[in-house]
């Protein structure tokens, strides 16, 4: 996926939010569709099938979230969420619904961007399905379920441990809640979020065993992990090209 061959689909109602998204996304050589409400949102998006989607939340028919919950239903396809709501519930509410990202408006351009493309890279990545899994120069074979050494030597991995790093290797890049984790790795979900972090912090000593590096497995404070397989947004990234003030006031309370 080359971003000048993308198809982005914007479901924002706001025209002047609309106005600023559809400018920058052409420039960037992406192609656009628009969409004012869940309704209509949903119903193009299973027309023109977008490579990615950016949904706020506020919308006049119904919340976004329900948006992407049906998209969920039949599409895998990158979901960023652009909303003023920065409440750590409301993010773990839309992560839980199946958003891979969530901006805060107001927001910067350049930073939207670089999500975007992002999100078309990992989207790349997850359709080839590698069997062996490269993180830095740590290699993790999950057929045999272990771990290969830059200078050659192999530490096996438990079932839990193999079902963590699976579950977090089929999304790589994308937080995984608590929540999330605790349903796909422990079969009867009777873990709570200790269980995820115990778990988390014996992959880590394997992952960083032999190697004198930190894993690349990161932590959103209460919220969750992501498996980092290629480098990610700076979170320094430049801050050129702010919208804030092209933003109505009013946009960013919804």
């Amino acid at each position: 996926m080359t971003p000048d061959s993308s198809l982005v689909q914007v479901v924002e109602d706001d025209p002047d939010v609309q106005s600023v998204l559809c400018m920058m996304l052409e420039a960037d050589g992406h192609r656009v569709v628009i969409a004012d409400s869940c309704e209509t949102g949903d119903r193009i998006a299973r027309e023109q099938r977008p490579d990615a989607a950016i949904i706020d939340l506020g919308l006049p028919d119904h919340d976004g979230i329900e948006l992407i919950r049906s998209m969920r239903t039949w599409s895998a396809l990158p979901i960023i969420v652009l909303s003023a709501r920065s409440a750590e519930s409301q993010r773990l509410a839309a992560f839980e619904s199946g958003a891979d990202d969530y901006v805060i408006k107001p927001f910067s351009g350049s930073e939207l961007l670089a999500r975007v493309r992002a999100s078309l890279r990992r989207q790349a990545w997850n359709a080839s399905g590698p069997g062996l899994l490269q993180v830095g120069d740590l290699s993790i074979d999950l057929s045999r379920r272990v771990l290969v050494q830059p200078r050659g030597g192999e530490v096996r991995l438990t079932p839990l441990e193999q079902r963590l790093l699976e579950t977090l290797s089929r999304h790589p890049n994308r937080l995984m809640t608590h929540t999330q984790l605790i349903r796909e790795v422990w079969d009867t979900g009777r873990a709570d979020t200790r269980s995820v972090r115990v778990l988390l912090a014996n992959l880590r000593k394997k992952m960083e065993s032999g190697t004198g590096r930190r894993t690349r497995i990161e932590k959103e404070m209460n919220v969750g992990y992501r498996l980092v397989v290629e480098p990610e947004l700076n979170p320094d990234v430049e801050r050129e090209g702010r919208v804030d003030a092209q933003v109505p006031e009013s946009a960013t309370r919804r």
